[in-house]
């Protein structure tokens, strides 16, 4: 009888558990089969986002917009290569699964903000992350310059696509 009392109570917490997190687990699933990453890099955003920030990340990533998608991928990018670790392969790495996932690869000032925005209970600094931006930018620059201006009969997919 006790063993039936425990095992009720183990499937309500479970099942509160997911209707608790239904929303978060939704959206975090659009942002990882977008970006084809393991659900564990934005859950980890979002729980270290705080609970006000991270429910506006939901939120926002909730909206089902390419855009939205877009911006919260370069809010993951910061994050992990600003916050969490900021080594090359980590860089190649990130700016690899955005590339695959044919988002912009240039950060701008608004991906900048919406991440201090986001990311508002670490307290980064805007300065170092403007900085950051900077170098990020300049470095990808100077490796598209040089692909760019090799001759190659190779033509990239994705940049015809727009062109309809």
């Amino acid at each position: 009888m006790i063993w039936l009392m425990l095992a009720t109570l183990v499937v309500v917490f479970i099942i509160g558990f997911r209707v608790l997190n239904s929303k978060a687990r939704r959206a975090s699933r659009a942002l990882t089969k977008r970006l084809n990453l393991d659900p564990v890099y934005v859950e980890s955003l979002i729980s270290l986002m705080g609970r006000k920030a991270g429910e506006e990340f939901v939120d926002y990533l909730s909206r089902d917009s390419e855009a939205h998608l877009s911006n919260a991928a370069s809010v993951l990018l910061i994050y992990q290569v600003f916050i969490v670790d900021e080594s090359d392969e980590s860089l190649a790495f990130w700016r690899g699964v955005l590339r695959k996932a044919y988002l912009p690869l240039e950060l701008s000032n608004e991906h900048v903000r919406l991440a201090m925005v986001f990311l508002r209970e670490l307290e980064p600094d805007a300065y170092e992350m403007n900085d950051f931006r900077q170098r990020y930018n300049a470095r990808f620059a100077a490796d598209e310059t040089i692909l760019s201006e090799s001759p190659s009969n190779v033509i990239p997919l994705h940049s015809r696509l727009n062109r309809h």
